[in-house]
């Protein structure tokens, strides 16, 4: 991995989930073996960010 200051992690980002989302979160954690919940949840985060911008882009068309 770079050593790349502007990749470190510095910022922390907390929330709250009740309790059917945690267990639907619990469940599929263990269902596909996941082995870094962080990593999965940080990438679920940005992957949602990104295809709403996506979608969001002006196009030819709009």
């Amino acid at each position: 991995m770079s050593s790349d200051k502007s990749l470190k992690r510095t910022h922390r980002v907390a929330l709250l989930l009740n309790d059917e989302e945690k267990r639907i979160i619990d469940h599929y954690v263990v269902k596909y073996k996941v082995k870094n919940v962080s990593k999965f949840m940080r990438e679920a985060v940005v992957r949602a960010v990104l295809k709403q911008l996506d979608e969001d882009r002006p196009t030819l068309f709009d």
